[in-house]
């Protein structure tokens, strides 16, 4: 909004100042401090006005340390965090841009997801909230747009073989490539296509229509039918793995903020020609701009860690651990770096497998010696941790150290293959 604004007034009347909106980083970085205030400032009337509705969480007994403490703390803090992200990247992105477009739709999707089932846990007492079975058609639903979108219009496309001969890059040029580009300005070089990035493999694209090559000639027009299905499995995983690590204080917020970083960096190399040539990696227009939004994403998680910290003032809930897992999958998705998640979100995919390793060996084993046995003394992961008589701010820390390692080594892999 204030990208459209200042630049006509750049273009108009040349008023000094003006000219620093073209700039995606001058527009992350106020972008992030937006965030920062809302969440911290505006966050702490959210929470008091919470307290003063009695929207607290209510906590089973699993028998863990200071479990019980946690009762009637104040939940769907998760609003914070959507109104931290949401209102820095309208104001701040271009707003006639289909990545940041598309991000914002996720956020309030999956939010308005998460806080329907927050709303019916804290307000008509069902302590199982929205059913199973709605989530997941929500999540299949926002993939099938995310997908289809990603896919059908024309200006979601790559550049392969990006040859530019710079004997040296300058100042100016670097500056140059951190203006935002204008989107009739794509070049003619640029192409649909459902590649993505492998790691760690030199020549690393891999073009998902290539699993239909059985269907002979013509096959890549078709290519749909696989790309949509595996947005749809992406989206659903990352955004439950969120969920399911939103079990202590600070958790999911704080490796939610590490992957945000992580993102951050391989998204301005992907939409940036001089870098994107330098490392020898895929070229994505306009996907430069998306670092503007996960600059608010990540004032936002950080904002939000000040009172979500051990011991927490409040509690997320769904409304917000959906959308920051659904966040972080489509902005994945979105930079051809998918394959990258099971790395990138690493806590994510520990915490989700724990929970399927653990309901999977327990019912085999009923099946099979008629009592069912557990890897795991609790699980997610964390809480297994819990029951070892960790304390729950080490686990945390720990965590978190954990998921800063894993973000460091999916940046790595751009140069690493």
């Amino acid at each position: 909004m204030l990208y459209h604004l200042f630049t006509y007034l750049d273009n108009a009347f040349d008023i000094p100042g003006t000219g620093l909106f073209q700039y995606i980083s001058f527009r992350a970085g106020m972008a992030l401090i937006l965030s920062l205030f809302i969440s911290m400032i505006f966050g702490k009337r959210i929470i008091r006005y919470l307290q003063k509705k009695q929207v607290g969480e209510t906590v089973r007994n699993l028998g863990l340390e200071g479990q019980m403490q946690k009762q009637g703390t104040p939940t769907m803090g998760g609003l914070i965090i959507i109104a931290s992200i949401v209102i820095p990247a309208l104001l701040f992105a271009r707003l006639d841009n289909i990545y940041i477009l598309l991000l914002i739709f996720s956020t309030l999707w999956l939010g308005g997801i998460g806080f329907v089932d927050d709303y019916i846990k804290v307000f008509l007492k069902e302590k199982k909230g929205l059913h199973g079975k709605f989530k997941i058609l929500g999540q299949v639903g926002l993939g099938i747009i995310v997908g289809s979108v990603l896919y059908f219009n024309d200006s979601v496309v790559i550049r392969e073989n990006v040859v530019q001969q710079f004997e040296f890059v300058t100042t100016d040029a670097l500056l140059e490539m951190d203006r935002a580009i204008p989107l009739d300005a794509v070049q003619r070089e640029t192409l649909k296509s459902t590649k993505t990035t492998i790691p760690f493999f030199k020549d690393n694209e891999f073009d998902y229509s290539v699993l239909l090559r059985w269907m002979g000639n013509g096959y890549q027009k078709w290519a749909w039918l696989i790309f949509i299905p595996i947005v749809i499995l992406i989206i659903t995983a990352v955004s439950n793995g969120a969920n399911m690590t939103d079990g202590l204080d600070g958790l999911a917020t704080g490796t939610s903020a590490i992957i945000g970083v992580a993102l951050g960096v391989l998204a301005y190399v992907s939409g940036n020609v001089i870098f994107s040539d330098y490392l020898n990696i895929m070229y994505i227009p306009n996907t430069g701009e998306m670092v503007v939004f996960i600059a608010a994403f990540v004032g936002a998680c950080v904002g939000f860690l000040w009172y979500n910290s051990y011991p927490a003032q409040v509690f997320m809930g769904d409304t917000g651990s959906l959308a920051l897992g659904g966040i972080i999958a489509v902005f994945a998705i979105s930079i051809r770096k998918e394959l990258l998640i099971p790395i990138m979100c690493g806590v994510f995919f520990m915490e989700s497998l724990s929970v399927v390793m653990q309901v999977s060996w327990f019912k085999y084993t009923r099946w099979r010696f008629g009592e069912g046995r557990r890897i795991f003394k609790m699980a997610p992961l964390h809480h297994h941790f819990q029951m070892l008589g960790y304390h729950e701010a080490k686990i945390v820390q720990r965590f978190l150290i954990v998921g800063i390692i894993l973000a460091v080594i999916s940046i790595i892999t751009l140069k690493v293959r």
